[in-house]
């Protein structure tokens, strides 16, 4: 198994995405929108409501009113953010690990800690329910569910890396540890392979048990964890659910109480042994001599108090304790009592009634020649064991004797194995032990690599030394003429362990040591909330949240800082009022506590990712306070208004406003922005007001579009002497007429005036040129101008005026030459539609008789030139037709106008 520090994902501050505070980005700077003036506005940092890394600038803006753009952009980036920070919140829950972040703030901790209150009473309700609130039994369980919502309280001892919600795990029945499912299975497989490798001569043959790396308890290899289940057992894969306990199914456990009563676990499913039974049974007293009470299950066995009086085993006495469970103690009063054999008597317990003393017995045997040699003893001393048929020393030959006399040796040899237990004793029949073995004999060294001749008793062992290795597999055996059954390790393990604080002191080993059974107390800052964690957790865990005021001296000017709980980093930002006195005024600052303020330094460009910045992005500044913004009731220079200033501005200002005051001209006012004025009167122009400039601005005579030639002044304008330039009414010439006079003069006079005498360029609606002198209006439409009128047939001509000839249509009839003209054009137009007809009919049949002529089947050559001959002349019939009618109508027109 490899060190935790190599496991990836397993090991501390590796593979535990979202593990420790991400740093926050600085919020942006806000500009209050609508300002005019100088604005101090607040910025504050990426901190939480806690303020931890918070930071307070003070800045003045006098930019104009952020774009609805920008501020529609800003929401949406706002909305995307928090919905990211919403998922990633959901794909790293934990309510068990190093990454959960502290609340900073009160009000979130004692929301959260309220949060984990409901679900842990909700737990227990069926308990609570039992036995009327009280819940002196849950301590134990309420630890182990405690310690699922402390930060870092669950560890798994295998990889030391904290439980989280998310992870399958699995409980020992036992110990009620929790590890991860991976990591309790390999340690599983390595547990019993170790074991199998070292004492199975068939390796794999044999199943061996695997120990729990905390208790010690053994498993067998088929309860192997391959399933991650609740604790009760009941849910496989149970959900994740943020209003239960971790790795619970919310049922009722139902598991049978220990020690078995015949009820089972009321608790939903929980970490932990199941707490004592609270039902409710009635039971007699342990004596059982007094009336069954209904008693708590767990606690059932009560006692009445009155004497007990049963016998005790001394059967002279009987107990006089007050009731009490199990059997009686032994009888605590003492006696004169005599030993077994009863030559003495002492005073003792009645629990001890037999005791022996010290003397032999020394009666005479039934032969009378021996007295007996056991100590005290009682009944019959038995018979003489010199006594009957006895044998030699060798044993064999056998006689009868008197007790008082001792059998003889009978000469032969011993032959009783010796120790050797090879060869036998040479020597005759002895008393006594037998020699040791002298005989020379090859010998085979212990090891069986050597063999040599010496006495049978010694023992050979060469001075070879074994070279292999122990079953720890790290050292070797080095024990001279070692025969192959190479002793266990003797020396100590000395690894480091997983917590890298402490070696492991066992007897040197194979495979991965046990986990550091020490813990570590991990303290808050003031030292009044402990937390107990195994060792090595201590590095990655983060201090336990402690209830208790934060006691650190404030960082700023103030005496005391604001309540705020015990917290493992520095103290948030000073949100008190800075109240220190401002410079050139009375009044003191009201904005919060700028002492300690995260300011961001100016970063030089690195060159790449090896170099290393030279001094952090983020350092503790103190911030001037701002400049006095109090509100003074100030007068603009003008008198206009009296508007608040703020302190650190206060005096004479300008209100923006045009002046206002009456200039010399009488006609204006002063339009520069408002000025400091010398003249008492607000009604007088001082010198500071600007002189008028403007050209006089009273109205021009009806139809004078020149403006008056004098600045601005007090009298009337003087008449207009400008030329007007202005078209005749006909528009063809440029005619200049004095102002005065135009504008002055009645509509016949401006008639004449706008006139050019010319005759009028017009045309009338007949297409003849207006007759009349350049006047204004319509033009008279009855032209007077003679034109030539032709008969229907174009013939005769005549004169007669425009407007006569558009009046009457038939002023010119035609005559009998006319007449007869137009016979004869009818009659020619009559002949030429027949020759058309003919020639058409003519074309029809030449047409019919080439389709008959192809359908023969003649040759494709001889068809061929055939029908390019037929196509030129083809082509002159076809033009033909077309060509021959006209020329007739050609010849008839010419004869025609012969005619005429």
């Amino acid at each position: 198994m490899e060190p935790a520090w190599r496991q990836q994902g397993r090991g501390r501050g590796r593979g535990q995405g979202g593990q420790g505070e991400r740093s926050r980005p600085p919020q942006k700077e806000r500009e209050r929108p609508g300002a005019t003036g100088p604005v101090t506005v607040k910025r504050g940092g990426g901190g939480g409501g806690g303020g931890g890394g918070g930071k307070t600038n003070y800045i003045t803006s006098t930019q104009p009113e952020q774009s609805v753009s920008s501020q529609s952009k800003f929401e949406e980036i706002k909305k995307s953010n928090q919905a990211a920070a919403q998922r990633l919140v959901q794909i790293h829950y934990s309510s068990s690990s190093d990454d959960d972040d502290d609340e900073d703030a009160d009000g979130e901790m004692d929301t959260k800690d309220g949060k984990r209150g409901k679900i842990v009473a909700s737990t227990f309700t069926t308990y609570t329910d039992q036995t009327g609130g009280d819940v002196c039994g849950l301590d134990r369980t309420g630890r182990y569910v405690s310690d699922l919502f402390q930060s870092g309280g669950v560890t798994c001892l295998i990889c030391i890396a904290s439980v989280k919600r998310t992870q399958a795990v699995w409980s020992c029945s036992s110990c009620f540890s929790l590890f991860h499912i991976p990591c309790i299975q390999k340690w599983a497989r390595d547990s019993v392979f170790l074991v199998s490798s070292v004492t199975d001569e068939d390796f794999g043959q044999k199943q061996h048990p695997w120990p729990c790396p905390k208790c010690r308890a053994e498993y067998p290899p088929t309860a192997t964890p391959n399933r991650y289940v609740c604790y009760c057992g009941k849910v496989e894969d149970p959900p994740v659910d943020p209003w239960i306990l971790p790795h619970s199914c919310g049922l009722v456990c139902d598991k049978h109480i220990k020690p078995s009563c015949g009820h089972r676990c009321l608790l939903l499913c929980h970490p932990g042994p199941c707490p004592p039974c609270p039902k409710m049974v009635s039971v007699s007293c342990m004596c059982g001599k007094a009336t069954p009470l209904p008693r708590r299950c767990s606690n059932k066995a009560w006692s009445c108090q009155q004497r007990c009086g049963k016998m005790l085993p001394c059967r002279q006495h009987t107990c006089d304790q007050p009731c009490h469970a199990g059997v009686c103690a032994s009888c605590p009063r003492v006696s004169i009592q005599k030993c077994v054999c009863g030559r003495e008597q002492a005073e003792r317990e009645c629990s001890r009634p037999t005791w022996t003393c010290q003397q032999v017995c020394g009666a005479v045997l039934s032969c009378g020649n021996h007295t007996c040699d056991r100590v005290c003893h009682g009944g019959v001393c038995g018979p003489c064991p010199r006594s009957g048929e006895r044998a030699c020393p060798c044993g064999k030959s056998k006689s009868s004797l008197p007790c008082t006399e001792d059998v003889m040796t009978c000469g032969d040899t011993c032959d009783a194995p010796l120790a050797c237990g090879i060869h036998t004793c040479s020597m005759r029949c002895h008393r006594g032990h037998c020699e040791t073995c002298r005989q020379e004999v090859e010998k085979e060294c212990r090891c069986g690599r050597y063999r040599r001749v010496l006495s049978c008793h010694k023992e050979y062992l060469c001075d070879s030394k074994c070279p292999k290795t122990r079953t720890c597999q790290r050292h070797q055996c080095r024990r001279k003429c070692c025969p192959g059954n190479c002793p266990p390790c003797d020396q100590s393990c000395g690894r480091t362990l997983g917590c890298r604080n402490h070696k492991c002191p066992s007897v040197c080993h194979q495979g991965s040591c046990y986990p550091c059974p020490q813990t570590v107390e991990v303290r808050c800052v003031c030292g009044s909330t402990i937390l107990i964690v195994p060792c090595g957790r201590e590095r990655s865990t983060k201090p336990p949240r402690c209830k208790e005021l934060c006691r650190s001296p404030p960082s700023c000017h103030h005496s005391s800082q604001e309540s705020h709980r015990c917290h493992p980093e520095s103290c948030p930002p000073c949100r008190q009022p800075c109240l220190l006195p401002l410079p050139h005024c009375s009044h003191t600052c009201p904005l919060s506590c700028h002492d300690m303020v995260l300011v961001k330094t100016q970063q030089v460009q690195l060159a790449g990712p090896w170099e290393q910045p030279s001094e952090p992005a983020f350092v503790k500044k103190a911030l001037p306070c701002p400049p006095c913004q109090v509100p003074i009731p100030t007068g603009c220079f003008g008198g206009h208004e009296v508007s608040p200033v703020p302190c650190h501005s206060r005096g004479p200002f300008s209100c923006k406003r045009p002046c206002g005051r009456p200039l010399t001209c009488g006609n204006h006012s002063c339009s520069r922005e408002c000025h400091t004025v010398t003249a008492s009167n607000k009604t007088e122009v001082g010198e500071e007001c600007e002189v008028c400039e403007e050209g006089c601005s009273k109205p021009r005579p009806p139809g004078c579009p020149h403006p008056c030639s004098l600045p601005c002044h007090r009298d009337n304008c003087p008449p207009c002497r400008q030329m007007i330039r202005l078209r005749c009414h006909c528009k063809m010439s440029l005619i200049y007429v004095e102002c005065m006079k135009l504008t002055s003069a009645d509509w016949e006079t401006k008639v004449q005036l706008s006139s050019c005498n010319n005759q009028c360029p017009k045309e009338l609606c007949c297409g003849h040129r207006c007759k009349g002198v350049c006047h204004p209006g319509v033009c008279e439409e009855r032209c007077q101008q003679r034109v030539k009128v032709r008969c229907p047939c174009k013939r005769i001509r005549k004169e007669f005026p425009c407007a006569k000839s558009r009046e009457e249509q038939s002023l010119v009839e035609c005559d009998d030459t006319c007449r007869d003209q137009q016979k004869k054009a009818n009659l020619l137009k009559e002949a030429e539609e027949r020759a058309a007809q003919e020639e058409e009919q003519r074309k029809l049949q030449v047409e019919l008789e080439a389709f008959e002529k192809r359908q023969k089947g003649r040759r494709r050559e001889r068809r061929g030139r055939r029908e390019e001959v037929e196509e030129e002349g083809g082509r002159w019939r076809r033009y033909g037709v077309f060509l021959l009618p006209l020329c007739g109508v050609l010849l008839a027109s010419v004869a025609y106008y012969l005619l005429i």
